[in-house]
């Protein structure tokens, strides 16, 4: 597997073989060689079976520089046949192939090197890759197709089921992240009690918050790679979404006022009522207080049903209820959400089980107005998010965010035309 690198052209198949190899699944195909001719060597061989996807394809030339390189894959989706990218070397000796290969389908490749004195040889190779795909599969990609989210969004890569240590480096390699607006972040791979549904997950989280009004590309390269023993990456996965206007939201529980911000400027504020507090259970936890820090709206609900955690009908302090307007900013239970209960304590006093109560016209104007991903800053509360708490991922120190990375290294999103 190799980096992404400027893409050779791919030219029509059908030059004429001056000398064809045939070979086993992982030998080669040769050409040339006699007469100083330079001898050109495919990988892999002409009528392998079972070719590795994740050795992807090699050209090399002897005694000569490589000339037309054509590599085709015939897509099982469409029939058509589609060119395959790759480098090549500076010395002009060497051509492989910039992603690993689709398992289970035909390659046909046509490679022509010219020697010093100017004779030439052509060679061919026709295989087909191993079909052995791996049970990990991505499940899904986050946000949606074509969605607008805020500029906190971090980027989800979702497994069902945990992905081998070993296959992680290569998995982190093969993305493709590209924005509008070059952006520096980290991925981290989260285990399935870190992630918000459960799922393991890979997280893209960007160093600072988004620029707005921007494009976003993701491209998991995943097909071919090599998951476990003799098994591959099933199919390549690409997601583009927007990133919409700056949605900032500042939650105090001191004043138990909210404001929100769109691009920098007040849009619109409101008394609100967070948690009580007063319910320490068995964890150590004061359910009933609500969480500090940055949190991120998640999803929304028009009609939300609220009970307890911890708790079943006729403990104390049970309830069960059904809120409307409710956009959920953690998965411990808090939203901002409608008001249902005492309206005096709106901007004066804290009654709520721990979620954000606002005014009803509010509640609803923030439920249509919100994207996924908006930042909401909760201050003045006992209670501290944690980073695994939801997306609470900006509460981790972006540096060490990084280290959750097999590369432990930053990255800068490649640009993306406007």
């Amino acid at each position: 597997m190799r980096g992404k690198s400027v893409a050779v052209v791919a030219l029509v198949l059908g030059l004429a073989t001056a000398c064809g190899g045939s070979g086993g699944e992982g030998g080669t195909t040769a050409a040339g060689g006699e007469d100083g001719a330079p001898k050109v060597t495919i990988t892999p061989a002409n009528g392998a079976g079972k070719a590795r996807p994740d050795e992807g394809v090699t050209v090399a030339a002897a005694g000569g520089t490589l000339g037309q390189i054509s590599v085709q894959m015939k897509s099982t989706a469409s029939g058509k046949t589609v060119p395959v990218t790759g480098q090549l070397s500076a010395d002009k000796r060497q051509w492989h192939s910039t992603w690993t290969l689709q398992p289970g389908v035909s390659y046909q490749v046509s490679a022509s090197a010219t020697s010093p004195k100017g004779k030439a040889t052509t060679a061919t190779s026709a295989f087909k890759t191993s079909k052995a795909t791996a049970a990990t599969v991505i499940n899904n990609v986050v946000p949606s197709a074509n969605e607008t989210v805020g500029t906190g969004m971090p980027v989800f890569i979702q497994f069902n089921k945990t992905v081998p240590v070993k296959a992680r480096a290569a998995i982190e390699k093969s993305i493709e992240i590209s924005s509008t607006k070059p952006t520096e972040g980290a991925w981290r791979w989260l285990a399935p009690g870190e992630s918000f549904n459960g799922l393991p997950s890979l997280v893209f989280r960007p160093k600072h918050p988004w620029a707005p009004h921007q494009r976003v590309s993701v491209t998991v390269h995943y097909a071919g790679l090599k998951i476990g023993d003799n098994v591959f990456g099933n199919k390549d996965t690409t997601r583009s979404f927007k990133i919409g206007d700056s949605h900032t939201v500042q939650v105090n529980a001191k004043t138990d006022r909210l404001v929100v911000k769109k691009n920098g400027r007040t849009v619109r504020s409101w008394g609100v009522s967070l948690g009580a507090g007063g319910d320490v259970q068995s964890d150590g936890v004061d359910h009933l207080l609500t969480t500090s820090g940055v949190h991120l709206t998640m999803d929304h609900s028009r009609l939300e049903r609220m009970r307890p955690p911890g708790k079943k009908k006729g403990d104390p302090g049970w309830y069960d209820e059904k809120v409307p307007f409710a956009t959920r900013i953690s998965n411990s239970g808090e939203y901002i959400h409608q008001n249902m209960d005492d309206p005096t304590c709106l901007g004066d006093r804290n009654c709520s089980h721990g979620c954000v109560r606002s005014p009803g016209a509010d509640a609803q104007w923030f439920y249509g107005w919100s994207y996924r991903g908006d930042i909401v800053t909760i201050t003045g509360t006992k209670r501290k998010l944690d980073w695994w708490n939801g997306w609470g991922y900006w509460q981790m120190p972006f540096a060490k965010w990084t280290s959750g990375s097999v590369l432990d290294k930053p990255i800068t999103t490649a640009s993306l035309k406007a």
